[in-house]
């Protein structure tokens, strides 16, 4: 018995080895060598300060900034761990909220965003990414019309001219990924510090 199983353990070893062990090692590395800020988690600093990641959203909620899309992202409960609670971009929890476009509680809060958002801008439409959230709630990016739709308030709060807030969202619209792929978007870090610099 034992000389038909040795094949089969010598088999799962090697291939846990190499699968498991060898071949993650071997990308790592590679990732590293080629790509190594992407490879570090896309670090963003500013003043050799981290300030954030450009691949991970964050909650900007001050007037002065361009705000990103919802996060349906929680975090336990610290009252009741049995419980979670709101915690928006927590890389930790990643995941959509799973309401259904028919759940109550998904209509009442999209209704409540929009009407708050309308209010803010009722000369425009609301864009649907204002509203939403994505599947991973932690997307850093809102698109080019989302943006617009926040220029006239951050244009305000921060005392700037409305057309040069324009301007700056219109620099740093990344297009289709390989011409073809995706949506135009803007990541909002890199916007909201761009217009830091632009405030000085």
């Amino acid at each position: 018995m034992l000389k038909d199983l040795r094949p089969a353990l010598v088999l799962v070893v090697a291939l846990t080895l190499i699968t498991g062990l060898a071949y993650p090692l071997a990308m790592t590395g590679i990732a590293g060598l080629l790509f190594p800020a992407q490879a570090a988690g896309s670090v963003v600093e500013r003043n050799g300060t981290v300030v954030g990641s450009a691949l991970i959203g964050q909650a900007f909620t001050s007037d002065r900034y361009f705000h990103g899309r919802p996060s349906a992202t929680t975090a336990a409960d610290p009252a009741d761990a049995t419980k979670t609670v709101p915690a928006p971009y927590n890389a930790s929890n990643s995941g959509g909220s799973n309401l259904g476009p028919t759940n109550a509680v998904l209509v009442d809060r999209v209704r409540t965003d929009a009407a708050t958002l309308k209010a803010e801008n009722p000369a425009a439409e609301v864009p649907a990414d204002l509203v939403t959230t994505s599947g991973s709630g932690l997307d850093p990016h809102i698109s080019p019309e989302a943006a617009l739709f926040q220029a006239g308030r951050v244009a305000k709060a921060r005392s700037l001219p409305e057309e040069r807030v324009r301007q700056l969202v219109a620099e740093h619209v990344e297009g289709r990924l390989l011409g073809i792929l995706g949506e135009p978007r803007i990541n909002v870090l890199a916007l909201n510090m761009a217009l830091d610099r632009a405030s000085r």
